[in-house]
């Protein structure tokens, strides 16, 4: 099976999370569907440190709705165990955003999972697509080097 080169990354974050009951199955393991909970948490905790949260693009005018999501689950995760959530910011030059991630095992440090995500940019008043980087995300781009 051919493996998913490592693109790279501009910023990073790293955010620790502990598996609740609520989120693990009969098995005892965490069921699958919250590791969008998780990458979730990670891409809030990137936001919140480098100015690009939600409500960052809403003061803009903006959402960045997820439109594509993929997972490679490698090992699972137990009820109380902590987790690592690594986010990493990859640019392009096309008007969406794109992030990796690595869940890893704190005690271990061994890789539970990988994911990556594609945001796009719509305006709130009229839900309409945007094709062009907007200004807030140029700026934010400036603000961090970023090309």
């Amino acid at each position: 099976m051919k493996r998913k080169q490592k693109r790279e990354a501009s910023l990073t974050d790293r955010v620790e999370i502990q598996v609740r009951f609520s989120e693990v199955d009969a098995l005892q393991i965490v069921w699958h569907g919250e590791y969008v909970r998780y990458i979730e948490d990670g891409r809030e905790s990137f936001g919140q440190r480098y100015g690009l949260s939600y409500m960052d693009m809403r003061k803009a005018g903006f959402a960045a709705p997820i439109v594509k999501l993929d997972i490679d689950y490698k090992l699972s995760l137990s009820f109380n165990e902590q987790a690592i959530v690594e986010t990493r910011y990859v640019d392009c030059d096309a008007a969406k955003i794109q992030f990796d991630y690595t869940i890893y095992r704190k005690s271990d440090g061994a890789v539970v999972a990988e994911a990556s995500t594609t945001q796009v940019f719509i305006h709130l008043t009229s839900n309409l697509l945007e094709l062009n980087n907007p200004d807030f995300y140029l700026r934010w781009k400036e603000k961090w080097n970023i090309r």
